[in-house]
């Protein structure tokens, strides 16, 4: 079992910057995959940035040049930082923690607002 818990969530004005960062812990593996998702109220979840053990990233198209998702492997610990905040980011931020033909693991969920 892996037990996730997010963190860093909350209101921002429009350009505004967060931090996001999801703590893993349970039966992690270092060959691991870890990434944070969203979903908007009426929307589907949809793939916001996912990065592997050692460290190959993936992003969507409308988060490029400004979100970053990085990973501290000692601390099981997965951040995105995110930059020049828009309205259309606001969403519930989930993280996600899977490995290859094996269980997927969510967290709870955090709240990002972005509104003047």
């Amino acid at each position: 079992q892996v037990q996730l818990v997010e963190s860093g969530g909350g209101l921002v004005q429009p350009g505004g910057s967060l931090r996001l960062s999801c703590a893993a812990s349970g039966s992690i593996f270092r060959i691991s995959n870890m990434g944070w998702y969203r979903q908007a109220p009426g929307k589907e979840r949809e793939l916001v940035a996912t990065i592997s053990n050692p460290g190959t990233t993936n992003y969507a198209d409308s988060v490029k040049d400004r979100f970053t998702i990085s990973r501290e492997n000692a601390k099981n610990t997965v951040v995105l930082q995110m930059n020049g905040l828009k309205p259309e980011d606001t969403a519930v931020y989930y993280c996600k923690y899977w490995r290859a033909f094996g269980p997927v693991y969510w967290g709870q969920g955090t709240q990002v607002t972005v509104s003047s």
